[in-house]
């Protein structure tokens, strides 16, 4: 895909969900990756917030370099309003960041019911896990082998992550970007 070895440069949106618990950190999440910025004062997401990042990454395998739009929705971490509005919170999402709290053990086995949500309205689609909160490591409460099951189980792996010191942060959506990018290129080569 690529003209006299230069790459092919390609435009792509993306939808991109985060789920988690209440107070878990998605949307210190991405107030890191959009703004690079971090505010310590809790304030829980009332509905939906949608926020939106260009990105460019290289899918050296497809030698194509893509600018990708990418529009992340943050949804309330409560379980009545997840059923509520999960047809139109997660359709069209191309992938999915599933966040726990370090501190709270109950955060990760929380994000089986929120993946299976996403899926009943998406069908697979790629998963990152991010563990958040790692800053705060007098009071973790996962550890790795916990993560490791959990993301294994849906074919991902994770990220330690903290949205106040910015770890991993940008890692996790640029990898998550990747996935999701190869996975569509696959698809229109079809």
């Amino acid at each position: 895909m690529s003209i006299g070895g230069i790459p092919l440069k390609k435009k792509m949106k993306m939808k991109i969900c985060m789920v988690g618990e209440g107070a878990v950190g998605k949307t210190s999440l991405i107030r890191r990756f959009v703004l690079d910025e971090f505010d310590d004062k809790y304030l829980q997401t009332l509905g939906t917030k949608v926020s939106k990042k260009e990105i460019v990454v290289d899918v050296k395998e497809k030698d194509v370099e893509l600018q990708i739009d990418m529009t992340i929705w943050d949804i309330m971490g409560q379980k009545g309003f997840r059923e509520l509005l999960k047809e139109a919170y997660f359709y069209g999402a191309k992938g999915v960041i599933a966040v726990c709290d370090m501190t709270r053990k109950d955060t990760l086995s929380e994000l089986d019911d929120w993946i299976e949500g996403v899926y009943s309205v998406t069908g697979r689609v790629p998963i990152e896990f991010l563990a958040n909160k790692v800053d705060l490591k007098d009071d973790v409460a996962i550890d790795e082998n916990d993560l490791e099951q959990a993301s294994r189980a849906y074919d991902s792996r994770f990220f330690y992550t903290s949205a106040k010191t910015g770890e991993n942060v940008e890692d996790a959506f640029k990898e998550l970007a990747e996935k999701i990018s190869r996975t569509k290129l696959g698809e229109l080569e079809d």
